[in-house]
């Protein structure tokens, strides 16, 4: 048997509004939908059987508490989002390792449970960061292998250094070479070990400056 059911959404402003949006039309939902927009708050008429009316109503609501979680600071002042969020809004594809990697360079607060991002960074400069990452790891990636890219990608992004330069410092500090046969820069050292020295060589050449 059909049934009709309406819910108000309340949003605080336009942001809010598009992003739920947004969000709303990725949804499969088995319900049929309608959306009417007010001021602040959208007017959702749902129709479909009791089942699917109840099983819509709790998706919508569950996009709702996301979009408001990334949108707005928890009682610490952070900010919650997935990974998969992150990337589809910077239409990029990187590695979580590499993400984490340039927050915490960034002295950002960083905690990740399962596939979400708890951090300081709010979510549009979160989605640009990611952006400037995916931009960096194409611009390196055939030539270098993976482990490689977790630490010049982030190094990178982070103190605003060309991607190539980051490669030659690894190289000059023997801490990465380039394998003819293999066309590509790799490691020499572990990721761990070769970040900390990067880190600590680029510190003494702001020293330097």
């Amino acid at each position: 048997m059909r049934a009709k059911k309406v819910i108000t959404i309340h949003v605080k402003d336009d942001v809010e509004k598009e992003e739920f949006m947004k969000e709303l039309q990725r949804l499969r939902l088995p319900a049929f939908i309608y959306v009417h927009g007010k001021l602040n708050s959208l007017k959702i008429n749902v129709q479909g059987t009791k089942d699917e009316i109840k099983e819509a109503i709790r998706r919508i609501r569950e996009i709702h508490n996301r979009v408001r979680a990334k949108l707005y600071p928890d009682k610490r002042g952070l900010y919650h989002y997935t990974v998969d969020d992150l990337l589809r809004e910077a239409g990029t594809s990187v590695s979580t390792p590499i993400i984490m990697r340039a927050l915490q360079l960034m002295g950002e607060t960083l905690e990740l449970r399962e596939d979400e991002i708890v951090t300081s960074l709010p979510w549009n400069e979160a989605v640009e960061l990611v952006r400037k990452l995916g931009e960096v790891l194409s611009e390196i990636a055939l030539q270098t292998t993976r482990q490689i890219r977790e630490v010049v990608v982030p190094v990178s992004v982070a103190f605003e250094i060309e991607p190539h330069s980051v490669l030659e410092r690894l190289v000059e500090l023997g801490l990465a070479e380039w394998r003819e046969d293999k066309f590509k820069y790799e490691l020499v050292k572990n990721k761990e070990q070769a970040l900390e020295e990067l880190l600590k060589a680029l510190m003494g050449d702001a020293d330097e400056d």
